[in-house]
């Protein structure tokens, strides 16, 4: 559904006027490499997913994938990036504050990490479900390097990766095409959205008399009750992880891989911190002590990005000016 709702969404943004290519201008970015990052972008989505078949915990699921930045740090690396000593204090930072926020959310929501593991079937099956999210980090993390190198060497509009990386990754879809229809005819099946518990606690919050049983035996509601409440979700699943993608894109077109994956995990603590308050969870110094050392860090790095290291730059020039300037007295 997201494949299919965010191509739709670019495709009306692929027939932008194109500018006659001059000797400074990079050229365009050629159709297999958007291949290259549909296959990659594919392969990282249906791992993350297929992890949970391994009997992996939503808690340990979002520890695992915090690792984003260490490992894009290091995928740039291997392709010749360098950084400094503060940038990598800061993701470490980041990622111990992203590891501790998540642990204090989930014991906020009665869920225990050390359960988790042991719920599971057995350690292999469990070691399996970590590998899966290891090989996922990293190919994400190799996705998001190739991403950075694609902006850099060619003329590209954020939407073209959007449009491309899925619309691309469509016919992957097709050796799995009776496991999608058997899943989107049993959500066809669940009851009517007036129904749902969720739709009743909204409803009830305006007009306390509202009655979902009442209202759907009386032919009330109107599209209430006639869109079935699981594809109503998987509509309203689609558009948030439109929204979502779309930020994405439009931040990796701008800005580096490393700092793409350290403003998902500063998301990934609003979201934490948001669903304390929406639920009326307790926010406990664990959740506190992780929001310092994410905030903190994020700001670190992005002071170490935007003037640490460019005024260290200009002091080495000026050094190195005045060394031309002044001969050496011996």
């Amino acid at each position: 559904m997201q494949f299919v709702f965010a191509s739709l969404a670019a495709y009306p943004f692929q027939n932008r006027p194109q500018t006659s290519n001059t000797p400074s201008e990079k050229p365009p970015v050629p159709v297999y490499k958007w291949g290259v990052v549909a296959a990659m972008f594919f392969s990282v989505n249906m791992l993350n997913n297929w992890a949970f078949a391994f009997n992996i915990s939503v808690p340990v699921h979002i520890i695992l994938r915090s690792f984003g930045s260490v490992t894009t740090m290091g995928a740039g690396y291997l392709r010749g990036r360098r950084y400094s000593r503060i940038q990598l204090l800061s993701v470490v930072m980041l990622t111990l504050g992203v590891i501790q926020s998540a642990w204090a959310d989930s014991e906020s929501k009665g869920k225990s990490m050390k359960a988790a593991a042991a719920v599971s079937d057995g350690t292999t099956i469990f070691g399996m479900g970590l590998l899966v999210l290891l090989i996922a980090q990293l190919l994400s993390a190799f996705m998001g390097t190739y991403v950075q190198d694609v902006y850099a060497y060619h003329t590209a509009h954020w939407t073209e990766n959007l449009f491309y990386s899925h619309f691309l990754g469509l016919p992957l879809f097709l050796p799995l095409a009776w496991t999608l229809t058997t899943q989107y005819l049993r959500l066809a099946r669940t009851p009517p959205l007036a129904e749902m518990p969720s739709t009743s606690r909204y409803m009830s919050s305006f007009s306390p008399a509202y009655d979902a049983t009442a209202a759907s035996s009386h032919g009330g509601g109107g599209l209430l009750n006639a869109v079935p409440g699981g594809l109503a979700m998987l509509l309203v699943n689609a558009v948030t992880q439109l929204a979502c993608i779309s930020g994405v894109n439009l931040l990796s077109a701008k800005s580096s891989a490393v700092t793409v994956t350290i403003v998902l995990n500063i998301r990934k603590l609003v979201s934490f911190m948001l669903s304390i308050w929406l639920f009326g969870n307790p926010l406990s110094l664990k959740m506190l002590a992780g929001a310092v050392l994410v905030f903190g860090s994020g700001a670190l790095y992005g002071w170490e990005t935007t003037v640490g290291i460019r005024l260290r730059e200009e002091r080495a020039r000026k050094r190195g000016e005045e060394e031309t300037v002044e001969p050496k007295r011996f």
